[in-house]
C-alpha cells in the first residue's frame, strides 16, 4: 500500500477519537492560549486563512469565530466530517473540503495566510507541499507551521511518560504500530528540523523565515490530556 494511503487510513481510525480531544481543546484555557500565540503574528484586519491539515478544524474553527474567513483542508475524508460537525456544534461559519495538503486546487494567491499544525512531519514530499503553500500565497502573505520533530519519537515507548488521560494512551496497540511504521518510512522522519525546513522555505523563495523552538513551553504549561511531550517549534515566513 502506498504510504499515503496508510496515513490517510491511520488518520481515518482517529478521527473520531481526535474529534472529541479537540472539542474539549476548543472549549479549554486552551483555546485562548492558541489564539493568543497566533493572532500576535495577524495583520489587524480579518484575513482569509487556509488551515492545512485542519483534521477536525481546531483552528479554522478558533480563527472563523474571530471574524476570519477560514477554509480548512484535510486528506482525511473522516476528518472534515467532523470538521464540519464541531463546525456546526461551534455555531462557526468555515469552509471544509478534503485536498491534498501536497497539491492545492486553488488558484495562486488566494490566501493573506497559510496556518499549519502538527503536520509537516506526516508528508510524503514536504518540499512540494511549502511550494504549493507559496504558490496560493499572496505577495506578503504569512505562513505559519506549528510543528514538532515527531520523526526521532518511538511512540509505542513513549507512553510511560505521558498523564494517564493522555489521547495516545487510548490509542491500541496496532494503531500505535502502524503511526511508528509510516513515521520510520517518510525522509522527513530522518532530516534536521526545524533547520531542514529553514533552508527549504529560503530556496523557494520565502523570506524572513524565522523560527521558535519556545512555543511549546507557552502553550503545552500543564501536564493534562492535551500536553505535547515534543517540543513544538514554530516556523514562520513570508512570501
Amino acid at each position: 500500500m502506498e504510504i499515503k494511503n496508510r496515513i490517510v487510513n491511520y488518520w481515518d481510525k482517529r478521527s473520531s477519537d481526535f474529534a472529541h480531544l479537540r472539542y474539549e481543546e476548543l472549549s479549554s484555557y486552551m483555546a485562548d492560549l492558541w489564539l493568543k500565540e497566533i493572532q500576535k503574528y495577524l495583520p489587524n484586519r480579518a484575513c482569509k486563512i487556509l488551515d492545512v491539515g485542519t483534521g477536525t478544524g481546531f483552528f479554522a474553527i478558533l480563527l472563523a469565530k474571530y471574524g476570519h474567513t477560514v477554509e480548512g483542508i484535510d486528506l482525511t475524508a473522516s476528518m472534515i466530517d467532523e470538521a464540519k460537525i464541531l463546525a456546526q456544534k461551534a455555531n462557526v461559519d468555515a469552509t471544509f473540503k478534503v485536498m491534498d495538503a501536497e497539491n492545492l486546487l486553488y488558484d495562486n494567491e488566494s490566501f493573506d495566510v497559510v496556518l499549519t499544525r502538527n503536520l509537516t512531519w506526516t508528508l510524503p514530499h514536504p518540499q512540494q507541499a511549502y511550494s504549493e503553500w507559496h504558490r496560493v500565497l499572496k505577495n506578503g502573505g504569512l505562513l505559519l507551521n506549528f510543528d514538532a520533530d515527531y520523526g526521532k519519537e518511538r511512540f509505542m515507548q513513549d507512553l510511560d511518560s505521558l498523564p494517564k488521560n493522555h489521547a495516545h494512551n487510548n490509542i491500541n496497540y496496532t494503531l500505535l504500530q502502524e503511526c511508528d511504521y509510516i513515521k520510520d518510512n517518510l525522509d522527513i522522519s530522518h532530516l534536521t528540523r526545524p533547520q531542514w525546513d529553514s533552508n527549504v522555505l529560503k530556496k523557494i523563495g520565502f523570506t524572513h523565515v524565522d523560527t521558535d523552538e519556545t512555543v511549546g513551553k507557552r502553550i503545552y504549561k500543564e501536564h493534562d490530556q492535551f500536553y505535547n511531550p515534543t517540543p513544538l517549534f514554530l516556523i514562520k515566513a513570508v512570501k
